[in-house]
């Protein structure tokens, strides 16, 4: 499906109903967290501990009095150095560490919800060092305009009783947020990405890409805080 296309039906939607976690946490209290190599802050935490991060985004989310932290489309991180799952190249530039979704920093335990209503593409638990764990694709249709949505590092019974083809409605319960052991080693957050070409992918799309493969992924992989109205 064309770009266009997709954002044509983007700014007929009523994007400020749309959520992907509890919607008990109205989007005024989201606050957008800056997680990139530029962040000067990060220098002072050890970025390879999903403790650390945790921590270091509670005391974000608390000195902003708010109650959930937003970010990372397009970001570029360091924080992928640490996982041989994205640092295999040895050219620079082959090296992923340009985030393609937008993660949402919550608790282990938050609900996660359909952004709109679809049927589920597929399901995995992709366990690589620092993946999504368990993760759900939906696909969503209307008219003529297809693409799918993506929800990572979910707890493990988010995927436990799911199957292929089944329905879901806007802001239906599809799963809660994973913590570090089950979420490819993470503070709790959802990985939240909308691709238009699912490609051959089942349970899993790259949620990072590297320089050289940026420009496909970036028309493939809209920036969901249009969507969520963010």
């Amino acid at each position: 499906m064309s770009l266009e296309k997709y954002q044509n039906f983007v700014k007929k939607t009523d994007t400020s109903s749309l959520f992907v976690i509890d919607n008990a946490f109205p989007k005024s209290n989201y606050i957008k967290i800056d997680l990139s190599k530029d962040n000067q802050d990060l220098k002072k935490v050890d970025i390879t501990s999903s403790r650390e991060m945790e921590n270091y985004i509670h005391e974000y989310i608390s000195n902003h009095k708010v109650q959930v932290a937003f970010g990372g489309y397009l970001e570029h991180r360091n924080l992928y150095q640490r996982s041989a799952h994205f640092n295999k190249q040895t050219d620079p530039n082959d090296e992923r560490n340009i985030h393609l979704g937008v993660d949402i920093w919550k608790d282990a335990g938050t609900i996660v919800l359909a952004i709109l209503e679809g049927e589920i593409h597929s399901f995995e638990n992709n366990t690589n060092f620092g993946d999504y764990g368990p993760t759900i694709i939906l696909k969503h249709q209307f008219e003529d305009v297809e693409f799918h949505t993506l929800y990572g590092h979910l707890s493990l019974d988010s995927i436990a009783n799911l199957k292929t083809g089944q329905k879901v409605l806007k802001g239906e319960t599809i799963g809660k947020l994973g913590d570090a052991s089950v979420n490819g080693d993470y503070a709790p957050h959802l990985h939240f990405q909308i691709i238009l070409d699912i490609e051959n992918y089942t349970g899993d799309y790259p949620g990072v890409s590297s320089l050289n493969q940026l420009d496909f992924y970036r028309k493939n992989c809209p920036n969901p805080e249009e969507m969520l109205g963010l």
